[in-house]
């Protein structure tokens, strides 16, 4: 089940097995910055500490050798661990912890098989192949992984998934009728309306509570000024696990949402809703004013 070789990441590897062509007219300075940035060795480090581990259980060896903890507010609005047919929906604010902590805590309260839609180029994440249901971003989908999607809604196990599709970013949103800049999702894909309309899935949602560096921001702001459509800021992802470092992270539970209340006509509306359903977990839960 474990093979320790492929325990690794090779940021060079990867962009010459998915990108020949360019990689040709790339200095190889650029790829000993690339794994500098993205903190290659420490990366290879945390999957040499957690070898041999995979799924809920590798995400739990990387917390403790993070120091990396979290809480639960209002656990008890939980679906029973026999209703595993839902899908949990959640804001994404972090990169990579966000997520594994959601498999930690879907994995503790169900038991079982546990499955979590992410970017194609995650399945490089060799301990986390189990539980990961990869979709490309960035192209057309193919027939197996379209398969495997809706597989996995029509089965009997949970599901999560971060609906934007990318980290969250510094935006402008409305609360209590003033414009503030705070981080927040990109708008939300309607995927997971349709597919738990058509597969009979509840949905929870799940406020988590997190934020990256300024640095992160920054880049993402800067960025979008130049008009690089590219998502470079991306590249420090990385670095922001080692930055949560000691870190407790929060999670915000709501009352599930049965299929059958879905608004089935207006998928991208239903989306947004669930969206700002999200956020409104963590702001009345504080007695703070919700966003608009």
């Amino acid at each position: 089940m474990k093979d320790e070789k492929v325990l690794s990441i090779d940021v060079e590897g990867v962009l010459r097995e998915r990108l020949p062509r360019l990689c040709r007219f790339i200095p190889s300075g650029v790829f000993r910055w690339l794994e500098r940035t993205i903190c290659q060795e420490q990366l290879n480090g945390l999957l040499a500490a957690n070898a041999g581990k995979e799924g809920a259980e590798f995400c739990r060896g990387v917390f403790d050798t993070l120091g990396v903890d979290y809480t639960v507010s209002h656990p008890e609005r939980m679906p029973s661990a026999a209703n595993r047919r839902v899908t949990f929906v959640s804001n994404h604010p972090l990169g990579a912890l966000d997520g594994m902590i959601l498999i930690d805590f879907v994995h503790r309260h169900f038991g079982g098989q546990v499955w979590f839609v992410v970017n194609d180029l995650l399945m490089h994440v060799t301990p986390l192949h189990t539980v990961f249901l990869p979709v490309n971003k960035h192209g057309s989908q193919s027939r197996e992984s379209l398969c495997r999607l809706d597989e996995a809604f029509a089965g009997d196990d949970p599901i999560i998934i971060f609906p934007a599709g990318l980290v969250s970013r510094l935006r402008k949103e409305t609360i209590g009728g003033k414009r503030r800049r705070i981080v927040s999702d990109l708008d939300w894909k309607k995927m997971f309306v349709n597919r738990c309309i058509r597969y009979r899935r509840d949905i929870v949602p799940v406020c988590f509570e997190g934020a990256n560096s300024m640095r992160f921001y920054r880049t993402a702001l800067w960025r979008k000024r130049l008009g690089i459509k590219f998502n470079i800021e991306q590249i420090y992802l990385p670095r922001e696990i080692f930055n949560s470092r000691g870190k407790v992270f929060n999670l915000y539970i709501g009352r599930p949402v049965p299929w059958t209340e879905i608004d089935a006509g207006d998928a991208s509306g239903f989306a947004r809703l669930m969206r700002g359903m999200v956020y409104n977990l963590r702001a009345i839960d504080e007695g703070s004013q919700p966003a608009s």
